[in-house]
């Protein structure tokens, strides 16, 4: 499992450059922090903070950067790190769940259509992945012991998983907390729920996981209306990020990941389903304290609430791959042989399928929202290089779609600050200027639904100049300079 997963985890890793619009932003944030020396706030640019994820994910990076050097295969480096790891708890979970084959989780997971596809993809979701495995791995052992070390110390490492959780992704990272809850009442009672909160282990989940809250909390004005409003009663209960919205938008989102994602281990999992349907089965389950009782309360609880909430993400589900894998391996560990010669060559098949997708999305699939290839092209249509950031200035319906549209990644590849700026915006004549006046020669990228001329007045009025220096995909370049006193 371990070489399987260096090779999976680690195949063309570099050879893609970053997407937009996550990996850019992911990538473009942590080198923000690099230059700036600022890793307590996360922003785009220096102009522009970002307080939508806790800042987990930009350290990651920023580490991998800083140790490996700026390029697309040390930025997705940890995430390829965060796969084989996460192929290591499944394997210490898989000894309760499936003990003839503690392996077969892990392998299960490895090798699935989605999570293969999803390890080195530059987002909060993989590393969310292994921090909440690193919590559940934590109350499987506390809860299911197989030695008094892990008894004593499994809810220290639940909450310390717990804490990582929320500095990667914030409350929803604490999503599997119900489940270990509901699951500790229904076998044992409200005090056992209560004897969950261990003290130390508590104490460990806020030192981790709300230390940084508290200090930008406490730094900087009205971030906590921000972040109770906008990324918790926004996402949960509306449409603000149009984000598969709506009674329907669920089915959209997480019906191709289920169907599709979990190939090419259909039998297992349909076995696995089967018994979760059958509410005979679950109560011979709660009468046992069965290991599969949690893990479907795992995947069931999350799933709904993701169901529920008004923003959703294909990605969303990945951490639920996790109890999905172990339950398909405790219905599998009697049948599956990966010893038959028919088995190890249809599996052998699958991953060699696996990897050549992988290298052919690598070098063709994405053109348009690859940020190296945008890089060159702008490198090819601009004749200088003299300037010293770069501006989008995008015809947009609000900011967050500039956000979206934004190549933050041509930071990587083109080593300038990247700035985006609303059209729309009252004040956006004001930023263009600001970032010019702060960075020298600019290269203005328009939009090309903007008006040149429109464009050029609003940096006439701070005493700048704008030349017209080439296109880039039908977007007008101006090389921006010459704030006058």
């Amino acid at each position: 499992m371990l070489l399987l997963g260096l090779l999976l985890g680690l195949a063309f890793q570099g050879s893609r450059g970053l997407w937009s619009p996550d990996e850019g932003r992911y990538v473009g944030v942590a080198l923000q922090m690099m230059d700036s020396g600022n890793y307590l706030a996360p922003a785009y640019s220096p102009a522009s903070l970002n307080f939508s994820k806790p800042p987990l994910t930009y350290w990651v990076i920023a580490a991998s950067l800083h140790v490996f050097g700026r390029n697309t295969w040390a930025a997705r480096l940890p995430y390829a790190v965060a796969y084989l790891a996460t192929l290591a708890l499944l394997f210490a979970m898989g000894r309760r769940a499936s003990p003839r084959k503690p392996w077969l989780p892990a392998l299960i997971y490895a090798t699935s259509l989605f999570t293969f596809f999803s390890s080195n993809i530059i987002s909060t979701d993989v590393l969310l992945t292994l921090t909440e495995g690193l919590a559940i791995a934590g109350f499987i052992a506390a809860t299911w012991p197989e030695t008094g070390i892990e008894q004593r110390y499994g809810l220290f490492v639940m909450w310390l998983g717990f804490g990582l959780a929320f500095m990667t992704k914030g409350p929803p990272g604490l999503l599997p907390l119900l489940s270990v809850a509901v699951f500790t009442s229904i076998c044992g009672g409200w005090r056992e729920v209560v004897r969950l909160l261990h003290p130390v282990g508590v104490a460990i989940f806020l030192l981790v996981g709300f230390t940084w809250y508290a200090i930008v909390i406490l730094r900087y004005h009205g971030l906590l209306h921000y972040f109770l409003h906008q990324e918790v009663y926004g996402r949960i209960f509306t449409a603000m990020h149009k984000r598969h919205a709506g009674a329907f938008g669920w089915a959209v989102a997480f019906l191709p990941v289920l169907l599709l994602g979990t190939a090419p281990w259909w039998r297992g999992l349909a076995g696995a389903c089967r018994d979760l349907a059958t509410p005979s089965r679950w109560a011979l389950w709660r009468k046992e304290h069965s290991i599969q009782l949690f893990l479907g309360l795992w995947f069931a609880i999350p799933f709904l609430i993701f169901c529920l909430s008004q923003s959703r993400l294909p990605l969303y589900l990945l951490p639920l791959f996790l109890p999905l894998a172990l339950l398909a391996a405790s219905r599998m560990e009697h049948t599956f042989d990966i010893s038959r010669p028919r088995t190890a060559g249809l599996l052998a098949l699958w991953i060699v399928l696996l990897l050549a997708t992988k290298g052919i999305a690598a070098h063709g699939y994405g053109a348009t929202v690859d940020n190296r290839r945008a890089a060159k092209e702008i490198a090819a249509a601009v004749d200088s290089s003299d300037y010293h950031a770069l501006i989008f200035l995008e015809e947009a319906t609000d900011t967050y779609a500039v956000e979206e549209q934004t190549l933050w990644g041509l930071r990587l590849y083109l080593d300038r600050p990247v700035y985006g700026v609303w059209w729309h915006s009252p004040d956006a004549g004001a930023q263009i200027c600001a970032a010019i006046k702060t960075q020298g020669t600019s290269l203005l990228l328009l939009d090309r639904d903007i008006p040149s001329a429109k464009a050029q007045a609003l940096l006439t009025a701070c005493g700048a100049s704008a030349k017209p220096v080439g296109l880039w995909r039908n977007n007008m370049l101006f090389l921006a300079q010459g704030l006058s006193p």
